[in-house]
């Protein structure tokens, strides 16, 4: 399988020659001869084979490489007149305001620019790793993925633009959250609160006629109205808890959550790994997120006892809830677990659901870079394999790219007669350029090799092997 996939990633580079070819081809077209049509076919074409690259660098490799296009245009809105408007000019249909916005979405995205560069690059760059790529095609793989990731990841662009959707989905999902709160204290208050608030005023109002004709009678609705009072203290403190308990604001998620395993009707073990304790808002968001789990596991699953673990790993915050109940929790069916989903997704949360018909149910969350950064821990050391190439190729990397490469091509060019050592010049007049462009790139891909190995570390993402749902 291994030989399979290296010989499959050297074909994709005779695909990635034709497509350079055909580029070339239909950007003459659009912009040479006025055919503008042929431009999105072309931006399209080398989509698709960038697209197989990271797709297969991921599956192949383990290299995520993220898309990095701006967000496609919105569609043209209808103007009040039943116009359509593009720049300066009006139309009656969508189609042209569409299209305009489209070839301009793609023109001035930089993410095109560098997949066309990219795939002018990578045939030369994959020649080069052809010997390595048959002797060690795991990590060599890993070195072209890498080496694909260059330009074939986000730009500074698509990033900021793709964190500005986000922080309006987040800024969306958080008004959201904070309406429904609102909602739901404005109803326990009107519901609970007070119409023991308006019950207890027509007690005592009871008593004020009462007092002078029936004096025992009014003595009996003042003890009513004593515990109506009792009553309402205690409706009123079950709402303030539900706003912010005051021990989470005191003591802390860790025993904020032990106080809540002690009130649940189900045997609940808490196990708290914090040395210090997260923002406020951070707190405030897992803290009600378990007390939902817990609730749903008691109300809707049956279940007898359940597991809190709350844990930290590199700057996250990770937490764990595991009950014996009857499973099929499902976002879909509500459940209150849209609701964990919007309270998580104004720290990008990260929710993931294992409930299979029957139980057990695990729901894990992971609150990514939101604990102080001195106890996030350290990288790990560089793997041996990876120390011995890196010193390989910092020390060798020189001699095919410059002597063998570099320096024989320009003694080529001005016809030197001399050939010295230079190996190229010794074979036969066909294989010349060949040879000198195999050493050019050779050099250059064990140099961004020694640069790109060091700086690849895998995340122990191994927890988060359950059906998981990015908020």
């Amino acid at each position: 399988m291994r030989f399979g996939r290296a010989l499959t990633l050297l074909a994709a580079g005779l695909v990635e020659i034709m497509a350079a070819a055909a580029s070339v081809v239909l950007l003459i077209l659009s912009f040479g001869l006025g055919l503008v049509f042929l431009y999105p076919m072309q931006v399209r074409m080398v989509r698709q084979v960038a697209g197989w690259t990271r797709d297969t660098s991921a599956r192949w490799s383990g290299v995520e490489i993220e898309s990095p296009y701006l967000p496609r245009p919105a569609p043209p809105k209808m103007m009040s007149d039943g116009w359509y408007r593009s720049e300066r000019t009006l139309y009656k249909s969508p189609r042209v305001p569409a299209w305009n916005a489209r070839w301009k979405w793609m023109i001035t995205d930089p993410a095109t620019w560098r997949d066309l560069l990219w795939v002018f690059l990578d045939p030369i760059v994959k020649l080069g790793l052809s010997p390595l790529l048959l002797v060690l095609p795991v990590r060599t793989m890993q070195m072209h993925a890498h080496w694909s990731a260059l330009l074939l990841s986000p730009t500074a662009a698509s990033r900021l633009a793709g964190q500005v959707r986000h922080l309006n989905k987040v800024r969306t999902l958080a008004a959201d959250t904070q309406a429904a709160e609102m909602r739901r204290i404005e109803r326990d208050l009107h519901d609970g609160t007070q119409a023991r608030l308006v019950a207890l005023g027509m007690t005592i109002g009871a008593v004020e006629q009462l007092i002078d004709d029936n004096p025992s009678a009014a003595k009996a609705l003042l003890a009513k109205a004593r515990d109506a009072s009792a009553d309402t203290l205690t409706e009123l403190r079950r709402v303030v808890r539900g706003i912010h308990p005051p021990v989470l604001a005191e003591r802390g998620l860790g025993d904020a959550v032990r106080a809540l395993a002690m009130d649940s009707a189900m045997r609940v073990r808490v196990e708290v790994d914090l040395p210090h304790r997260p923002e406020s808002p951070v707190e405030a968001a897992v803290y009600f997120a378990v007390s939902e789990l817990l609730s749903n596991a008691a109300r809707h699953g049956k279940a007898a006892s359940a597991v809190v673990d709350i844990s930290h790993s590199h700057g996250d915050l990770r937490v764990t809830v595991t009950d014996d109940g009857e499973g099929g929790a499902d976002p879909a069916k509500g459940s209150g677990l849209n609701g964990i989903e919007r309270r998580l997704a104004a720290f990008d949360g990260v929710l993931a659901i294992n409930s299979p018909p029957g139980g057990p149910t695990t729901v894990a969350m992971q609150l990514p870079n939101c604990l102080p950064q001195p106890w996030t821990g350290n990288l790990g050391k560089l793997p041996r394999w990876k120390a011995i190439l890196v010193t390989f190729c910092w020390a060798l990397a020189w001699l095919p790219l410059w002597p063998q490469g570099v320096v024989a091509s320009i003694m080529k060019m001005i016809d030197v007669e001399d050939r010295s050592w230079f190996l190229a010049l010794y074979l036969p007049e066909p294989l010349q350029w060949p040879f000198l462009i195999l050493m050019v790139a050779l050099g250059t891909s064990m140099y961004a090799a020694a640069v790109l190995l060091p700086a690849t570390h895998p995340k122990d993402d191994s927890w988060m092997g359950l059906e998981s749902k990015r908020c």
